[in-house]
């Protein structure tokens, strides 16, 4: 199951460091880093892709949001950082933090029922 967004203002992220792309931390030979990057590729989405093998930073910054592991694929929209996320939260995180980057005639799902209750439950 994958957690919710991560609210990165008390962890010291920058968000002026955001450029005009999602931030995707993947390493070689991960199926799913591959699946939901080919997922993506295909709505057009712009991804800033960081290797945790051969980026140390970015290997600091995933093991910060997922526990300790090196979980991947990591995605970063803004200051919502999600772990081993689906497509569908990638664009829900997208309309929250970066409408602007989603391409023109992307359809954007709902969010289901289980989401909204994860996220009343955790206050969001």
């Amino acid at each position: 199951e994958c957690p919710e967004g991560t609210d990165l203002s008390a962890t010291g992220f920058d968000s002026s460091m955001a450029n005009d792309a999602i931030t995707f931390y993947w390493r070689p030979g991960c199926g799913f880093c591959m699946g939901l990057e080919r997922q993506l590729a295909k709505q057009s989405i712009a991804l800033d892709k960081r290797n945790i093998w051969e980026d140390p930073e970015a290997a600091d910054f995933v093991r910060l949001h997922a526990n300790g592991s090196e979980t991947v694929p990591t995605v970063a929209v803004g200051e919502i950082v999600m772990v081993n996320p689906s497509p569908t939260q990638v664009l829900q995180a997208m309309v929250q933090e970066r409408p602007e980057l989603i391409p023109a005639g992307v359809d954007v799902p709902e969010q289901g029922h289980l989401g909204k209750l994860v996220d009343k439950l955790l206050g969001g």
